[in-house]
């Protein structure tokens, strides 16, 4: 439903024979792309040993292998290239580093000019351009590592936004297994529209996985509402009809809101799947589709996908034939204790390779369980789902893409690997 595309690494599959030169390299790749990428983090870490910076130990090579090739072979005016030491400091260290390196070019470059001269001395105009080198490469330092915290505080509030649409779930919480994984398709907001969540009560253990329509921090509010409210209703409505209803009204509630507001997303809507554990139904969800892809039941005996009508999403219910306080109606569907329920996203099944042709998970999963049928464990079946849609669109994500996959909790375990 959005918009934008971002790129996801991928890690290197497992078994893969790597060349040696290729290995050898990566960091420095990984560099260049952190660099070209403005990600901090990532350049911190890769000139970092033990939770030290060795930044500095880059352009203090370039100025000791400028002085030596200077001295050595008198081939090039050491002028030319001291300049440039403070310089690539600026990049990669801190305003100290980046001051004391651009000290230390002007002070070779007079020892250079005065002490071994070994040629022609430049003068006053070569001085002067490696001070004013050194003092722009000071001051573009101060810019960046500025900017770098920045980024860095907004990346922190990001994280904490995400912790609270997206909290963290205890292993096993409501008696359930579960896993998750979500990507961004912007890489940079590291937040988006999508939502899950489970919510024990005394009526049982409900779930919730949805998709907001539209990005930004509009979604991101959208999405915290609705799990807002269903935290609540599914906490304390005995009947799952009912949560649907309250998700329904909120959901119109929040519209008239932005609406009112003046905002230009007052019309958003978000599409979900509502599902329903209940302690008496040991073989058996309660389910509601708001205009959401119906969930699959994956388990050693294959994947089928559940016959749930899929509703109007969110927000729509004025356009069902009951009106406003028509929903859709709440399916009680068989599950076996050994079968795992799949809820994705937008991003898994509008993935396309480059031929235009979108990814159809069931597919691998199936592959998956006739070689080994623990692929239907929670876990592991996220992880499959995710690596096939990432090598499906080659990486490429064209929206948020959430995998989301729960059963409940019986004498067959996760193993420790897959968690």
């Amino acid at each position: 439903m959005r918009g934008g595309r971002g790129r996801v690494s991928l890690r290197p599959v497992r078994g893969r024979v790597r060349s040696p030169l290729r290995a050898r390299w990566r960091p420095l790749g990984r560099l260049v792309h952190a660099a070209g990428q403005g990600d901090a983090v990532s350049r911190h870490e890769l000139l970092s040993v033990r939770g030290r910076t060795v930044a500095w130990l880059f352009p203090l090579l370039l100025l000791v292998g400028i002085a030596a090739g200077d001295v050595a072979t008198g081939a090039f005016e050491i002028i030319s290239w001291t300049v440039l030491v403070p310089g690539v400091a600026a990049a990669i260290c801190g305003v100290r580093g980046t001051a004391v390196l651009a000290v230390l070019s002007l002070v070779v470059y007079v020892m250079a000019d005065t002490v071994w001269q070994h040629r022609d001395e430049t003068g006053l105009p070569g001085l002067v351009l490696v001070v004013l080198g050194g003092s722009i490469a000071v001051v573009a330092a101060a810019f960046r590592v500025g900017g770098e915290r920045r980024m860095l505080h907004m990346r922190d509030i990001a994280d904490t936004t995400r912790r609270t649409v997206l909290r963290p779930l205890p292993a096993g919480f409501g008696g359930l297994d579960h896993a998750a994984v979500y990507l961004p398709a912007d890489s940079e907001a590291r937040v988006g529209g999508d939502f899950y969540d489970i919510q024990p009560g005394p009526h049982g253990t409900r779930v919730l996985v949805g998709d907001v329509q539209g990005k930004g921090l509009g979604a991101v509010e959208t999405a915290a509402a609705l799990l807002g409210t269903f935290r609540e209703a599914a906490y304390h409505e005995p009947d799952l009809a009912t949560v649907a209803e309250r998700l329904e009204t909120r959901m119109v509630r929040h519209r008239g809101h932005t609406a009112a507001l003046g905002r230009s997303d007052g019309d958003r809507f978000a599409t979900a799947v509502l599902i329903g554990f209940s302690p008496g139904l040991p073989d058996t969800v309660e389910a509601v589709v708001f205009g959401h892809e119906p969930p699959m039941a994956v388990g050693p005996g294959g994947v089928r996908v559940l016959p749930v009508a899929g509703g109007l999403p969110l927000g729509m219910a004025e356009l069902l034939p009951g009106g406003p306080d028509a929903v859709p109606p709440v399916r009680r569907l068989p599950l076996a204790a050994d079968e795992t329920l799949l809820v994705v996203t937008d991003g898994v099944t509008e993935a396309r390779d480059p031929a235009g042709g979108f990814y159809r998970p069931a597919g691998d999963i199936a592959r998956a369980l006739a070689a080994d049928d623990r692929y239907a464990a929670p876990a592991r079946l996220v992880a499959l789902v995710r690596d096939g849609t990432l090598r499906h669109c080659r990486g490429r994500l064209s929206d948020d893409t959430t995998v989301f996959a729960v059963r409940r909790r019986g004498p067959r375990r996760e193993e420790p690997g897959d968690a």
